[in-house]
């Protein structure tokens, strides 16, 4: 099967779209990537998105308007990967304008019929509300790609993807999920501060460079480490609506550090809060795996390991798995969970009543493509 996975995050940088072919073995998959591009999001586009995003609230206009506007950008970025090449399925996470796990209520814009005209082709999408509507958080819901990716028989292993909001997934030995949640903000409160300071000239702190340069404010770090979300239990979620503009706005000694200080604290804020989550997880000596965009801050990751001296910590790339690439990668798998109506979610991770199937289908010659789903299943 070849399909394009579609994937935008809480870092608002761009359309990450991986085309890949997928096989299944077993219970699992044989995945490979074939071609991977992230397209950034126009200027205008971006700017139209924090104006609907929390704290602030747009019109149901605004928001109607840039659902069709994603769903445009969304196929421009699967066309991009295709080169002439026919598809089977696209798998679309869309864009988050809204998510709320402890209410079950969460939203994902970006239309899945147009890119369903752009591509020719049934597009899966909406994965998060099925498992909001059994009860649960809609978040993470990467963990099943994870131990099909990088679980191990007889090593301890966490995958971490730092987008904007920090996630893990803990891999014991064997290889199944014991638990997975949002850590806390991994780049998100970074890129705000570098935005503001910059007036937008600049949107990330590339590869850590000025949080290197700085020094970390010590009384202002632990304020923020105090936050009542890190010492809750799993299952939980969260998003900007927590961890957006307000947070920064709550702690005002942000304002009278400088653009070097501020960077280098709020990147130990990111450290703090993965180590804590990572040495409460009780997995000894584990193979700390990275991806997303947080993967290639340098001064991040180098003040991750401090923190974690029994830990190896590397990138997935040194699994074959490109950092950058592993979310697009993981929404293609859904979408095929999606077609085969097999539960996806894990309801101890996200707190559902009970398994389900996940995702919603804009259906393209779809007799066709189920039939070879039953083919793929059943080979001969």
């Amino acid at each position: 099967m070849i399909a394009v996975g579609l994937m935008s995050g809480t870092s608002l940088d761009g359309i990450d779209a991986a085309l890949v072919e997928l096989m299944p073995r077993d219970d699992g998959y044989a995945i490979e990537l074939l071609r991977f591009q992230t397209l950034p999001f126009e200027r205008e586009l971006a700017e139209e998105l924090v104006v609907v995003l929390p704290p602030r609230h747009g019109s149901v206009e605004e928001v109607a308007r840039l659902h069709h506007r994603l769903g445009q950008a969304f196929a421009s970025a699967a066309c991009s990967v295709l080169d002439g090449e026919r598809v089977d399925y696209v798998a679309s996470h869309g864009q988050t304008i809204f998510h709320d796990g402890e209410s079950c209520v969460t939203l994902q814009i970006g239309d899945a019929f147009v890119i369903r005209e752009a591509v020719g082709a049934t597009v899966c999408y909406d994965f998060r509300s099925a498992d909001c509507a059994a009860g649960g958080t809609g978040a993470p819901l990467v963990p099943f790609v994870d131990a099909l990716l990088f679980g191990a028989r007889r090593e301890n292993r966490i995958a971490v993807n730092i987008g904007g909001i920090a996630n893990l997934t803990l891999l014991p030995k064997g290889g199944a999920v014991a638990s997975a949640f949002d850590a806390g903000p991994g780049n998100m409160l970074i890129d705000l501060f570098i935005a503001q300071r910059t007036d937008g000239a600049e949107r990330f702190d590339r590869d850590g460079a000025c949080a290197a340069r700085g020094t970390v404010h010590e009384p202002l770090l632990e304020r923020m480490l105090a936050d009542p979300y890190f010492a809750a239990p799993p299952p939980k979620s969260t998003g900007r609506e927590r961890f957006g503009a307000q947070f920064l706005a709550a702690h005002p000694g942000v304002e009278a550090l400088g653009l070097d200080d501020g960077l280098a604290t709020l990147t130990e804020v990111t450290a703090a809060v993965l180590a804590r989550a990572i040495e409460h997880s009780g997995l000894e000596h584990p193979h700390v795996i990275l991806s997303g965009g947080g993967a290639h801050n340098r001064t991040l990751i180098t003040r991750l390991q401090a923190r974690l001296p029994d830990a190896n910590v590397e990138r997935s790339d040194a699994m074959g798995v490109p950092a950058d690439a592993k979310e697009a990668m993981a929404f293609a798998v859904l979408g095929y969970e999606t077609l085969r109506e097999r539960v996806a979610n894990v309801p101890r991770v996200t707190g559902a009543r009970r398994g389900v199937p996940l995702g919603a289908i804009a259906p393209y010659e779809l007799k066709a493509l189920l039939q070879k789903v039953q083919r793929e299943l059943s080979p001969a």
